[in-house]
């Protein structure tokens, strides 16, 4: 039995689908340098707890046989830059190795002052997983 040839809607919309694939994606915003990139880091409650993990987390994991995690940092970052924009700018200015990268948008709080209704600005979070041997000083 011979399959049916296929209708030419259904190539066309193949062929279209392949050059999608094969454009390059334009990145969005300004090309920015690593400090352009990292804006602050954010020092919480969490965030703090989570800088030391490495060092409560670590001897444990290696006494079951596991794989030591490395500890995490959170930063405010340009809403434009990328995970790999994040990985590079933070390997760059600390001199460390970067596991993993998770981003995280933020949208501006309604707030009020007197008789106004204002909004605050947009952000970006992003949580830098280090390598377990690497950390940062930062006071």
């Amino acid at each position: 039995m011979q399959a049916r040839p296929r209708p030419k809607r259904y190539l066309r919309k193949l062929a279209a689908r392949e050059r999608q694939r094969q454009e390059v994606l334009v990145p969005v915003g300004p090309e920015l340098r690593p400090h352009q990139v990292i804006l602050r880091p954010l020092v919480t409650e969490k965030s703090t707890h989570h800088s030391t993990r490495s060092e409560r987390v670590g001897a444990r994991r290696l006494e079951k046989g596991l794989k030591p995690v490395g500890s995490s940092y959170t930063f405010e970052v340009a809403r434009h830059a990328t995970k790999n924009d994040i990985k590079t700018a933070v390997e760059e200015l600390f001199g460390v190795r970067v596991e993993k990268v998770c981003t995280q948008n933020y949208y501006g709080k309604h707030r009020r002052f007197r008789f106004r209704i204002g909004r605050l600005s947009h952000w970006k979070k992003a949580i830098v997983r280090l390598h377990p041997e690497d950390k940062i000083e930062f006071f």
